[in-house]
């Protein structure tokens, strides 16, 4: 350990680096000016240091302070040696951080035993350092853990809805970017955005409980068969919201509101401007973006143009104006999205969560 010793006499330095020879755990460092002990502890990782208290300035108060004013040097052991009694005096020490007194003259066995009780107190310290990083390792491994099983756990679900309605798993991966770099856009925190890249793949996971000839039914929905597809945003909601999981309560948020319109006229609940969780006005313009820019087999694609003219026309109806102006004002991010997530079967196994079900811009 290192032990720096501050004295401005060099008898007294003499003396305690003899008296360290019995401890041969530690390695004295000494300073005869107490300016340059100072500052060798504050550009080093002093393990114990002695520092007397009657030196020219800076005395050995000022040290203290300056050393505990240092935060990571605010639990190193630091020992006051003084030939003064007074009570106010050690008072002030002990208020400026010093650890403990060694008393002048010095006494040969109470020094050794004390040095030895600091550097025993400083390894004490140092271990209890080192377990709370592993710890904090461990906690990030498990979490980590947590937050893959999630993830897996999505993908799973989403096969289970791709089963029933078949379509690209590209297009969740488009979405869920394009709702991660709008949210961005908003002032969302980079984890805030990454939840949301994560979560909103499962807004339309609700549809697993619609029936096939509904679903599946090539042509237009009649008006029942139309109420009973808008029940799938609660159904999503269910599968998801009983979980503690942050993911997984975002989910089920967006799984109920990504069909909400801004002007009250969306469904399930007719919510109306900020009254929609703003999650939800996200992946709503998310998804309809790339809805509209992919051919489905009911529809060809949109051109970029219309896609766009869409989205200005529905700004402050069907959507959030300012979801829109941050896709917009964004749109070669988004394109780049776009380029890179191409339709393939085999982003299905993407890291990302590229998962399957079909997204349709009124259902």
């Amino acid at each position: 350990m290192k032990v720096v010793i501050i004295d401005d006499t060099q008898t007294n330095l003499l003396l305690i680096q003899h008296l360290f020879k019995r401890l041969p755990e530690a390695e004295p460092l000494l300073f005869q000016e107490s300016r340059q002990g100072l500052e060798w502890c504050l550009d080093n990782e002093p393990d114990l240091i002695v520092v007397d208290y009657m030196m020219p300035e800076p005395d050995g108060l000022a040290v203290a302070r300056r050393i505990r004013a240092e935060p990571r040097l605010r639990d190193v052991p630091l020992i006051m040696v003084t030939a003064n009694q007074q009570s106010d005096v050690r008072y002030e020490a002990l208020g400026c951080g010093v650890t403990d007194f060694i008393t002048k003259p010095i006494d040969n066995h109470e020094f050794v035993a004390r040095m030895r009780n600091m550097m025993t107190l400083r390894a004490n310290q140092l271990a209890l350092a080192q377990r709370a990083d592993w710890l904090e390792i461990e906690v990030s491994k498990a979490t980590a853990a947590i937050r893959a099983r999630e993830r897996e756990m999505i993908v799973r679900l989403s096969r289970a809805a791709e089963a029933r309605d078949p379509e690209t798993g590209a297009h969740l991966l488009r979405m869920a970017n394009y709702a991660a770099l709008i949210a961005r856009a908003m002032g969302w925190s980079a984890p805030e955005a990454e939840l949301l890249l994560h979560a909103a793949p499962m807004h339309d996971i609700g549809k697993v409980g619609i029936p096939d000839a509904i679903l599946l039914k090539p042509g237009r929905l009649d008006a029942d068969e139309l109420t009973i597809m808008q029940t799938h945003p609660a159904i999503g909601h269910e599968l998801l919201a009983r979980s503690d999981s942050p993911l997984l309560q975002l989910a089920a948020t967006v799984a109920l509101t990504h069909h909400e319109k801004y002007d009250g006229s969306g469904y399930p609940q007719h919510l109306q401007g900020d009254a929609i969780p703003e999650a939800g006005r996200i992946v709503a313009v998310a998804d309809v973006f790339d809805a509209l820019l992919s051919p489905r087999p009911y529809k060809q694609a949109w051109t970029l143009p219309a896609t766009l003219d869409f989205l200005r026309e529905q700004r402050g109806a069907h959507f959030d104006p300012r979801c829109v102006d941050a896709l917009l004002d964004h749109l070669d991010e988004a394109l780049q999205i776009r380029e890179r997530y191409q339709d393939n079967d085999d982003l299905f196994h993407s890291l990302e969560p590229a998962i399957s079900m079909r997204s349709v811009l009124c259902g």
